[in-house]
């Protein structure tokens, strides 16, 4: 168990972590006036309440916000307020804030900067020459195949994690070879993160977790110190993945997306129009329908865009996603922040995700009028 008060390097489970320091002034959520406690929600051609849609989904927590006030709050699967759950790819939507906020303070130039330009163990590699923005798009064109079955390029990113050596994972994107030009295809790659984190870290000279506690962690108000993996003792965090936080939290970093990095203390973070940006495709690769076959989804920078569809419920809407059904959900023009923790038995879950899906349909047209 990692120590609230711990200052440096420590070890949760058989891992070791860095915290991510809390805030010292506490952003408050306050009760919204519609709440949503009583919401019913329409899975298939069953009418459940949420508590039932919860079970049907193994959500752990959902945390669903109007304003910056709570509409919804509730627990599952013996979770709790204080309790901190892995994140999973989440985490990359955090490394590209990161970015924004390097871009902010001048650590970063420009985002049509070479990454090598911060990072030069790069240089030789299949990543020399790639631009930061390219690495945000997920279209570096450097080769991999993330099939999530540990048999691909993913399993030799397990087992260079399970090496516990210092820098494994960037060593591990340094030997792989070019696929096509850059900026041309998207390839989703959670090696590509790690590299965009290492580039970080590099620019500012700071861990991603103390710059993250720095620039995230306090600006949004957060209630509880987070988590963030490590590859070593003493080691480098990776950027694809291993943010552990509590769900209020997931909810204060949707709320700093959503008011483009302008803290509740007043701070600006992030570059003003960050949230445009970010939260759109902005190239052919990644535009809507141009992803992966059968999906709408398009993707901005290091966020999931949500499809229009015919409702045009989601218009503008983008969202940090993560396996076994982990989501923080933003939708600038209805000013609605949602966050899910779930504990999927596997990866993907078509059902459990279509009933998460459906519940934050339902609380979208809930409170449209308020």
């Amino acid at each position: 168990m990692i120590s609230d008060t711990a200052t440096h390097t420590t070890t949760f489970g058989n891992w070791p972590h860095r915290v991510i320091r809390r805030s010292d002034t506490v952003r408050q959520l306050p009760p919204h006036t519609c709440s949503l406690a009583d919401l019913t929600v329409e899975v298939g051609d069953r009418s459940l309440s949420v508590s039932d849609c919860m079970t049907r989904c193994r959500m752990a927590g959902v945390l669903i916000l109007k304003r910056g006030e709570i509409a919804l709050e509730r627990y599952g699967m013996e979770s709790s307020p204080g309790r901190r759950r892995q994140g999973y790819s989440t985490t990359k939507s955090i490394v590209a804030t990161l970015v924004g906020a390097a871009l902010h303070d001048g650590a970063i130039g420009s985002l049509d900067d070479c990454c090598d330009l911060y990072l030069p163990r790069l240089r030789g590699s299949a990543y020399e020459g790639v631009t930061v923005r390219n690495l945000m798009r997920m279209c570096s064109g450097v080769a991999w195949d993330e099939a999530g079955d540990g048999r691909a390029d993913d399993g030799r990113l397990e087992l260079a994690w399970a090496s516990r050596q210092p820098g494994s994972v960037l060593d591990l994107a340094c030997s792989l070879p070019r696929a096509q030009p850059q900026g041309t295809v998207f390839n989703y790659s959670t090696v590509e993160s790690s590299v965009l984190g290492a580039v970080v870290a590099a620019a500012t000279g700071r861990t991603l977790a103390d710059y993250c506690a720095e620039k995230i962690w306090g600006p949004a108000g957060m209630e509880a110190n987070a988590y963030w993996v490590l590859d070593a003792d003493g080691g480098q965090e990776p950027g694809g993945f291993g943010v552990s936080a509590c769900l209020r939290d997931l909810g204060r970093f949707g709320l700093l997306a959503l008011e483009d990095g302008a803290a509740f203390s007043g701070r600006q973070v992030l570059p003003s129009g960050w949230l445009d940006l970010v939260g759109q495709p902005d190239s052919a690769p990644t535009g809507f329908g141009r992803l992966t076959p059968g999906s709408p989804m398009g993707y901005g920078y290091h966020w999931w865009a949500m499809p229009h569809g015919p409702t045009g419920i989601h218009v503008g809407a983008f969202l940090a996603a993560g396996s076994y059904g982990q989501y923080v959900y933003v939708h600038p023009a209805a000013r609605v922040v949602a966050a899910v923790q779930s504990a999927w038995p596997q990866h993907e879950d078509a059902d459990a995700n279509a009933g998460t899906w459906a519940l934050l349909g339902a609380a979208l047209r809930a409170l449209r009028a308020t």
